[in-house]
């Protein structure tokens, strides 16, 4: 499986996605500068990892969503090339228009960095068949901003298209319906606020997120 890596400035999850994508796959991920104008031929997965893209200017994924990496992210999407954006990534795929909805401040007005347990709502989709249906896990959060916000006529949608990937058992940020993460209509784009990255050793504390690593195998 060949993968890319988007890096822009602020990003601080990116090398913890290349990680956990090698640890998988056994290949090394290209990692993708934003000023880039084309990406790497042959492409199975997209990642947008987390962190603060232009430090959060504005508001969190704008300025990124207006990189030069971003025309053929979406040429990618569209040829139906897997896009996984996490935590800031999210909110960047919200931005593109790859996904409905917006990444609001916290309900709390306060960041929250801690595990969360999640329920795996689809198991159809590429990126979680590796789960069994309706699986309990756990996952590191680490965000400001990730109350999940769309309108009725759009969550709606998301639920009966199956859609909704990943949903907290708790209401954690005040997200809609607790979604956590979200697909495309075509199910080959994912958007989660959660980290699987970060859980794919045993010294991390947990090893949940190789579910969607090894998902993305198949």
């Amino acid at each position: 499986m060949k993968s890319a890596v988007i890096v822009f400035p602020g990003s601080n999850c990116d090398r913890d996605m290349a990680v956990a994508l090698a640890k998988v796959t056994g290949n090394q991920p290209e990692m993708v500068w934003h000023g880039e104008t084309e990406l790497p031929d042959d492409l199975d997965v997209i990642a947008i990892p987390g962190g603060f893209s232009y430090g959060d200017y504005l508001r969190c994924g704008a300025m990124a969503s207006r990189t030069q990496i971003i025309n053929p992210i979406l040429a990618a999407a569209k040829k139906g090339v897997r896009i996984l954006g996490v935590c800031n990534g999210f909110q960047v795929l919200t931005e593109i228009g790859l996904l409905p909805g917006a990444l609001m401040r916290n309900s709390q007005i306060n960041f929250i960095c801690k595990d969360v347990p999640l329920r795996v709502e689809n198991s159809v989709s590429s990126f979680v068949s590796n789960y069994a249906p309706n699986a309990l896990i756990a996952l590191p959060v680490a965000h400001h901003d990730g109350n999940y916000f769309a309108n009725d006529d759009v969550l709606d949608k998301l639920e009966g298209e199956g859609r909704v990937a990943f949903r907290y058992i708790n209401d954690i940020n005040g997200s809609q319906r607790n979604i956590a993460g979200i697909t495309n209509q075509e199910g080959n784009v994912l958007g989660m606020m959660p980290h699987p990255e970060r859980a794919v050793d045993s010294c991390h504390g947990g090893t949940d997120g190789l579910g969607l690593f090894r998902s993305l195998l198949t």
